[in-house]
């Protein structure tokens, strides 16, 4: 399943944070390279800036060390993490109230010897992105959650802490919902969608 963490890689990473809580503090920097471009993706999917994406980041991973006594090893350390730095986010919005902005850097291009594609597939994506702002913030938590950060959709209901029903339902509807606002632009949905 896309998303879905092998369970040798989940046993290496219950495997760091008991190291850490055993005194071994390097071992940190393994949790730290494995998800913080992951949540630096969530946060600049939910509205944040380039700067406060990396300032939250680096916040959630102080906060997240502070606390990690406290995390429950049979619970999901990623959906714990992903807690953290969106609270962190809708704890800024509440002090400075920005608007939701869309993100300098959208495009994520794979290697080609073909710069037409690239560039193609990079204005797809950067109109793709432009339209998921339009959607209601719930459908587009949801969409970042399942195609940015690749979670599973267990993942996500730990994060969102919804059932999985919930989970199927928004992203269905975000997914029918993004094809009748491009039905009103000039973007073929069937090109854009098979980013999703």
């Amino acid at each position: 399943m896309k998303g879905h963490v092998p369970k040798v890689e989940k046993e290496d990473e219950r495997q760091w944070i008991q190291n850490v809580l055993d005194g071994h503090k390097e071992d940190y920097s393994f949790l730290v390279n494995r998800y913080k471009n992951k949540i630096y993706g969530l946060l600049r999917g939910m509205g944040a800036n380039d700067q406060d994406a990396q300032d939250i980041t680096q916040e959630t991973f102080m906060k997240a060390y502070l606390k990690l006594a406290s995390h429950d090893l049979d619970r999901n350390f990623a959906a714990w993490l992903y807690t953290i730095a969106a609270n962190l986010l809708k704890d800024l919005w509440k002090r400075t109230r920005p608007t939701a902005s869309l993100p300098d850097d959208l495009t994520e291009l794979s290697l080609s010897d073909n710069p037409e594609e690239e560039f193609i597939r990079s204005e797809h994506r950067t109109e793709l992105l432009q339209l998921i702002q339009k959607l209601p913030p719930n459908y587009r938590k949801t969409l970042f959650l399942r195609y940015t950060n690749d979670l599973s959709y267990e993942e996500m209901c730990v994060f969102l802490d919804v059932p999985l029903s919930k989970i199927e339902n928004d992203l269905y509807r975000a997914k029918q919902r993004l094809k009748q606002i491009m039905s009103h632009s000039e973007v073929k949905s069937d090109e854009v969608l098979k980013s999703i």
